[in-house]
């Protein structure tokens, strides 16, 4: 009876030293594990092995718990006969001890052992994994093969039952909560998963938002309008927009016009329109997924695109901008007009910018404004509407009159919000009137 006591004291406390190695493992950072690697510390080498296939050892430990917490409670049972007999209160004891046991040591402490100490514990893990791996890894593999073989259609995660997507933007739900991370960071990071969901057409300058040079503009129009609009890249068309036969940059508009006044360059004088200094776009679907052509963008080095819909027509333009705002926001430079955040009118009247925190236009009209998960004045109108909102869009919240102005920007979206204070009360309840 003691042997099979000892035993399973023995083997609970294994899997908790394997359930803290996974956590160390699955945390410790790729900086981190650089860091570490790089030293002489013992088992820095086998980490550096472990971190090149993280997937193949997790799965070792996680064979390794579960044999230790099966064998645990066989342990326990066979201790609890021997001293009670075979029957309900040996079995019920066993449960009730493998519970607790499960719960506390092999549950909970271990990983809160893991998660404050992932250097140390992650190092001397790599000591026992790697060599245990070695000699068991193809029994993990072969586990792992027959577990994908119970999912829908005999497909599942290659690498084993870690890390899907759903369960890192949760972590990073988890990461933001505990303010490890800012709100900023939280949504910027969910936008990267967002890519390969997002389609071109929606980053998009759509159709009516481009701005073009005919093919027979000179090279002084296509100066002038690159300083008045501010773009280094101008698209050229031909019959109409649907039609656009090229590209035209602006500093070969520079070094033509150069050539041009100063006489130099064979033909200085020939070639003044922009169809001959224009280069070939770049054409691709409007339902292509963004992080596709962020790849095929950075590998081809160009900046620009043109977005064609799926009758042939020009359905608008991308720029690597437009996807890089998909991830950190809105991008101001030198030439976009700054919008000031608070342009007062007056008579409880003020023009706000849609991301204006509620705290300041609360602050501004002296009104208490309560909307559940809502931070910025657009999404305020968003979520009284229940919609995205157009040019127009109204709605009534805390005694405020929110009305969309005139979108702006590259992405069309509603950039100002228009918002008078209501003269009589008016409930908290937010109401859409159009």
């Amino acid at each position: 009876m003691g042997v099979a006591f000892g035993l399973a004291v023995l083997l609970s406390l294994g899997a908790s030293c394997f359930v803290s190695a996974e956590v160390a493992l699955g945390r410790a950072a790729r900086t981190g594990v650089a860091e570490l690697v790089g030293g002489d510390r013992p088992g820095a080498r086998r980490l550096g092995v472990i971190a090149a296939d993280p997937a193949r050892y997790l799965n070792m430990l996680l064979l390794l718990r579960v044999a230790c917490e099966v064998l645990a409670a066989l342990s326990l049972a066979v201790g609890f006969v021997d001293w009670l007999g075979l029957g309900w209160p040996a079995i019920t004891l066993t449960a009730v001890v493998m519970i607790l046991v499960s719960y506390v040591l092999i549950g909970v402490t271990p990983r809160i052992l893991g998660r404050q100490f992932p250097a140390e514990v992650a190092l001397v893990s790599a000591n026992v994994i790697y060599p245990v791996t070695l000699v068991l890894g193809p029994l993990a593999q072969l586990l792992v093969f027959l577990g994908r073989a119970f999912t829908p259609r005999g497909k599942g995660d290659r690498e084993g039952p870690f890390a899907t997507e759903d369960e890192l933007r949760h972590l990073v739900d988890l990461a933001e909560r505990g303010h490890v991370i800012d709100p900023e960071e939280r949504e910027m990071i969910h936008s990267v998963f967002r890519l390969d969901d997002t389609s071109v057409r929606e980053v998009m300058v759509p159709h009516t938002d481009i701005v073009f040079l005919n093919a027979d503009a000179s090279a002084e129009d296509a100066l002038s309008l690159a300083l008045s609009s501010g773009f280094s890249r101008v698209p050229v068309v031909g019959e109409n927009l649907d039609d656009i036969i090229g590209i035209v940059y602006l500093k070969d508009v520079v070094a033509r016009l150069r050539d041009t006044w100063t006489g130099d360059g064979a033909g200085a004088e020939a070639g003044r329109t922009v169809r001959d200094i224009m280069r070939e776009p770049n054409y691709v679907p409007d339902s292509k997924p963004v992080d596709e052509l962020l790849r095929e963008m950075q590998k081809q080095r160009i900046h620009l695109a043109v977005v064609i819909d799926e009758y042939g027509g020009t359905a608008g333009l991308v720029t690597i901008e437009d996807i890089v705002e998909e991830i950190v926001g809105e991008i101001t430079d030198e030439y976009d007009d700054e919008v000031p955040p608070i342009e007062p009118l007056g008579d409880d009247r003020a023009r706000v910018t849609a991301r204006l925190p509620l705290g300041e236009l609360a602050e501004l009209f002296g009104v208490e404004i309560d909307a559940p998960d809502v931070e910025t004045v657009g999404g305020l109108l968003a979520y009284t509407l229940g919609r995205v909102p157009v040019t127009g869009s109204e709605a009534e919240y805390a005694g405020l009159r929110l009305v969309a102005e005139d979108p702006s920007g590259r992405r069309n979206q509603t950039a100002t919000v228009l918002v008078e204070k209501l003269p009589a009360p008016a409930e908290s309840s937010g109401r859409a009137e159009t």
